[in-house]
């Protein structure tokens, strides 16, 4: 009795043990972490945001939330916006601001790429450097607009020169990091096959790095339109910012919502083209 309750007992712990293990349930890709989206289903989801956000908006000002002297409803804004390009030459607004901000962006970088490379690549210059650019990083562009009004006066010097402070520091840094990260493997390598100090910086690090740098300047072109605006509300007789304080003092909110989104679509599209053309020069990066 007690020899068939001990060969049975294991018996029925057996299934237990043994059983086949259950399947796990099957997960949306987009509940998964990393998983890609399709490009297609990325376009429908940022648009179906912008959808969502327009609807909220034009339920709270049509349905009498909130009064329309301090938010517009979309249409009033739609109908601000024609106002202003066909009676107030903001074709020529949104031009002039486009110009500041490229001319400042690019004074900055060329200047801020090559002294970004010098100091990744060489540890001294970085050492001596990387204090004060630091230092300077983290002062507000703003703040240096009654200075630069003083020294440049109120036209496009100053405004130039507002972007370029803002923009000048972030690139040197960030540039000397991306640099400055470069696989030892790769420079022991080079100097094994012969390469100079000139040749690994030539022909290892700035190569490797070109990828994130021209990530780099397009994280940094979008804050060079928050400066631009800024410069352009003190001391301005054109551009975006100067009509925003315009209908700012009118209380005329279509006309200011009309040009925050203007100045969101034109960096949206700088974005994307600076996306489409990294993708063509770097394709084997992983900027997406």
């Amino acid at each position: 009795m007690s020899s068939q309750a001990s060969t049975s007992a294991p018996a029925a712990r057996v299934p237990a043990a043994t059983g086949t293990l259950a399947a796990p349930r099957a997960r949306h890709p987009w509940l998964s972490p990393l998983v890609p989206v399709a490009p297609r289903t990325r376009w429908l989801l940022g648009l179906s945001f912008f959808a969502v956000f327009f609807g909220l908006w034009a339920v709270v000002t049509l349905g009498g939330f909130v009064s329309r002297t301090f938010l517009a409803d979309p249409l009033t804004m739609a109908r601000e916006g024609v106002t202003l390009f066909t009676q107030y030459n903001f074709i020529g607004d949104i031009g002039m601001t486009v110009w500041r901000v490229v001319g400042g962006f690019v004074l900055a970088a060329a200047i801020a790429v090559p002294l970004g490379i010098f100091m990744g690549a060489y540890k001294a210059a970085e050492a001596f450097f990387e204090p004060f650019v630091s230092f300077c990083r983290y002062l507000p562009a703003s703040a240096f607009i009654p200075l630069l009004i003083l020294w440049a006066g109120i036209g496009e010097t100053q405004k130039l020169l507002v972007i370029f402070i803002g923009s000048f520091f972030q690139i040197v840094l960030m540039v000397a990091v991306t640099v400055g990260g470069a696989r030892k493997d790769l420079v022991e390598a080079a100097y094994t096959l012969g390469a100079t100090p000139r040749g690994i910086v030539r022909r290892v690090l700035i190569p490797g790095a070109a990828p994130g740098i021209a990530e780099i300047l397009r994280l940094v072109l979008g804050w060079a339109w928050t400066y631009v605006i800024v410069a352009e509300l003190i001391g301005s007789s054109s551009g975006i910012g100067h009509m925003i304080t315009d209908s700012q003092a009118l209380l005329n909110t279509g006309q200011i919502i009309f040009g925050i989104i203007v100045i969101g679509c034109i960096g949206l599209v700088s974005d994307l083209v600076f996306k489409v053309a990294n993708q063509r020069l770097f394709p084997w990066s992983s900027i997406k």
